[in-house]
């Protein structure tokens, strides 16, 4: 139940401490996990700070000196414990902390089966996922490097870089990269170089080292943190056989740090030896488009119509003229058939002609009106009649009829 009170009766201060320390104290034993992010000795005590590795939260562990020289390898700032401690509220200043009665090492197989599990959680949130990775530029203008202070990996990152590149530029952020101070100075150098408007890619370097000194790499907090930045991040922790968390989630996981200046920075000897392949290409190409369209120029100039015109208008002026003689063979042809057919259409007409009849001594007998007579017995005696010759004619008047036996 709370405490009886109200603005008119308060209670004291010594009343509400002793009533916390009452609550904690019912709490009873517990066993704490985290990560000692100080350690300071006065006397027979021991003070520590413990750190909760994923959430900003830390605790006061006030151990015994022999209680921690009874673990056998007695921790330091960084390790990785877990506690038996009970916890203790001192009403006098009002302040917790957890009083410590055993202390252990958190294993190596348990560090790989939490390792194990946080990788799973993070995947199947899809942190790991090739989608989300994005390319690096070709030619960063700077480059942003996370490295420990006066370390091989950065002397490998900056040396390389500027072999392969003269003109790049780094932004170096010397921090701590191992210890309990080592995920805290490497979240904030990578916010402050992913807030840097000319960094186009970040660089998180260290030397190898054993699982202890590679866990901040693995912590979820940078994990997240890298996830969530602009920039494209390479990571190049330990060598080949390391794969801390970091490597997962980085855009681009370098083998070393002199890989990972490799994949940052082009290689100008090669880039320029990739131009002068590409010109060389570029040049066979056009030479060879050249001599193909040369070559169908001269086809086409070797063509009778370009290679001599005139013949062609030679060609057309015989096909011309052949055609004009073939006309006029036609035409004197009809011309001789039509005067043959001609010339025989009048003989016929002269052998068939009157006037013809009439030059071998025949004569036409017609009366005024042109009546051609037939017979004798069409006419009457004295009748007027005209006699038609050759030549001209003879008006004559009818007499008797004279048959033909008579005549004879």
């Amino acid at each position: 139940m709370g405490m009886e009170s109200s603005p008119e009766a308060p209670q004291p201060v010594r009343t509400v401490m002793q009533a916390v320390g009452g609550w904690i104290g019912r709490l009873g034993h517990i066993w704490v996990e985290g990560q000692i992010a100080e350690l300071t000795r006065r006397g027979a005590t021991v003070f520590i700070t413990l750190r909760d590795p994923v959430a900003n939260v830390s605790a006061r562990v006030v151990c015994p000196v022999r209680t921690l020289e009874a673990t056998a390898s007695p921790p330091q700032a960084g390790a990785r414990v877990v506690i038996h401690a009970k916890p203790d509220f001192w009403v006098a200043r009002g302040t917790f902390s957890l009083l410590a009665l055993e202390i252990r090492h958190v294993g190596l197989g348990e560090l790989l089966a939490r390792l194990e599990q946080l990788r799973a959680t993070l995947a199947a949130e899809g942190l790991f996922a090739d989608t989300r990775k994005r390319p690096l530029p070709f030619l960063p203008g700077t480059v942003g490097l996370v490295c420990g202070r006066d370390s091989a990996a950065e002397r490998d990152v900056l040396e390389n870089g500027k072999r392969r590149w003269p003109a790049v530029r780094f932004e170096v952020r010397e921090v701590a990269v191992q210890g309990d101070r080592a995920v805290g100075e490497v979240l904030e150098a990578l916010k402050d170089l992913d807030a840097h408007p000319e960094v186009d890619v970040i660089v998180i370097a260290r030397g190898g080292g054993s699982l202890e000194d590679l866990l901040p790499f693995s912590d979820e907090a940078l994990v997240r943190a890298v996830a969530a930045t602009r920039t494209p991040v390479v990571s190049a922790i330990g060598h080949e056989q390391d794969n801390p968390l970091l490597d997962l989630v980085a855009d681009v996981r370098a083998s070393t740090p002199t890989d990972a200046a490799k994949q940052t920075v082009p290689d100008v000897a090669e880039q320029l030896h990739l131009i002068h392949q590409l010109r060389d290409r570029g040049r066979r190409v056009l030479q060879g488009g050249i001599a193909r369209e040369q070559e169908w120029l001269r086809s086409v100039r070797s063509r009778p119509a370009l290679a001599d015109p005139l013949r062609e208008i030679d060609r057309l002026a015989e096909q011309v003229t052949g055609l004009r003689d073939r006309a006029r063979r036609c035409l004197h042809t009809a011309l001789s058939s039509a005067s043959a057919d001609l010339s025989h259409t009048r003989a016929r007409l002269l052998a068939l002609s009157p006037a013809t009849t009439l030059a071998r001594g025949y004569a036409i007998v017609q009366r005024d009106d042109g009546t051609v007579l037939r017979s004798a017995q069409q006419t009457s005696p004295g009748e007027a009649l005209r006699v038609r010759f050759a030549e001209d004619s003879l008006a004559v008047t009818a007499g008797d009829t004279i048959d033909q036996e008579n005549s004879s």
